[in-house]
């Protein structure tokens, strides 16, 4: 029974919109802060419960003082371990921001109820529909807005989430490490369709991804003629 319920837990730590399954640099010091958050309360967590334990036995009383409880139990063990977490928080938060010698590509992810649309660079008109092709290896300054109401646009894999405001631009930087697929979905509920309301990504290599954006800008000539 115990090796069942480890695997269900680690079960749930996969898959293509798992946070806890990192493939690229902001989701890993996102997952890296998660498990520091998870190891830090739970050492917090068992601190009291030995504290509960004591007191509620004979020899407790003898070791429990109050001066005790209220300095060492109350103050000094949780400042120490939360000032510690607050620190590495600030620490991994400044290296969110995705740094290369490579520009970042820019893509528009435009939110509508209930789909998504991604555009593609500043000089083209290349679009695709819930279905987003990017660069593995490189930064990507995602431009997010809506044409209707909030949305919210989440790679979980990739990195944290950023808010798709209808009238405003907010943009995330995002770099997927390697080639492969992974999920999206809008985080912010917006209507009766918002559980539908996912796209997949496709992280390719950098001669492959110039090859779909010229398959996709042959493909949009086409249909203008």
């Amino acid at each position: 029974m115990p090796i069942l319920g480890t695997s269900l837990l680690l079960a749930g730590c996969g898959g293509d919109l798992s946070a806890l399954d990192p493939a690229g640099p902001n989701a890993h010091n996102v997952a890296t802060l998660w498990w520091i958050m998870l190891w830090g309360s739970t050492a917090i967590f068992l601190f009291v419960s030995l504290i509960l334990c004591l007191a509620l036995t004979q020899r407790g009383q003898r070791l429990l003082s109050p001066r005790w409880l209220l300095i060492g139990g109350g103050l000094a063990f949780p400042s120490v371990v939360l000032v510690a977490l607050v620190a590495v928080s600030l620490a991994l938060g400044e290296r969110l921001l995705v740094y290369a010698n490579e520009a970042p590509l820019r893509i528009e992810a435009v939110a509508r109820q209930w789909q998504w649309e991604f555009r593609y660079g500043d000089d083209t008109n290349i679009a695709t529909l819930d279905k987003l092709h990017i660069p593995a290896g490189r930064p990507v300054d995602f431009a997010v807005t809506s044409d209707d109401v909030i949305h919210s646009f989440w790679i979980p894999r990739l990195g944290g989430k950023m808010d798709a405001i209808p009238g405003h631009t907010n943009t995330i930087r995002l770099m997927a490490d390697k080639p492969g697929t992974y999920g999206g979905v809008c985080a912010e509920f917006c209507g009766e369709g918002h559980a539908i309301m996912r796209f997949s990504v496709q992280a390719h290599e950098p001669n492959e991804f110039n090859d779909v954006m010229q398959q996709l800008s042959a493909s949009r000539a086409e249909r203008q003629q």
